[in-house]
């Protein structure tokens, strides 16, 4: 048995918020409960979805939270897209952020598959 802490997924997600949280902090105050906070809550929910669904009973629901995690990650990045726009972030800051959001969603995507066999997302 291993623990959702030994995943490395888990454990880039983890380190995806603090960078996150980081950016955050830098917005506008006008957005400390706006976007600041919708980003913040969105990037949290990656890793605990993921520690969630491995404390599940079966690998079905693992893989139904590792479905979930890499959604609010999608969310994370459309909201840091968002804040590229509103030039809340710089380029260099939104291209570090979406390279490591493209791998966790790999990571995502191929554990998903290795707990739910050969099956696709469409099965």
């Amino acid at each position: 048995m291993y623990s959702h802490r030994d995943l490395v997924v888990w454990q880039r997600a983890m380190n995806l918020v603090d960078t996150v949280y980081d950016l955050a902090d830098s917005f506008p105050v006008r957005e400390r409960f706006g976007l600041a906070s919708q980003l913040t809550r969105a990037v949290v929910s990656v890793p605990a979805n993921i520690a969630e669904g491995r404390a599940r009973s079966t690998a079905k629901d693992f893989a139904n939270f590792l479905v979930m995690a890499r959604a609010s990650l999608m969310e994370t990045d459309t909201l840091l897209t968002v804040a590229l726009r509103r030039k809340y972030i710089s380029e260099d800051a939104a291209k570090t952020v979406s390279g490591e959001v493209v791998a966790i969603s790999k990571m995502l995507s191929s554990l998903r598959s290795k707990i739910i066999g050969k099956r696709t997302d469409h099965d």
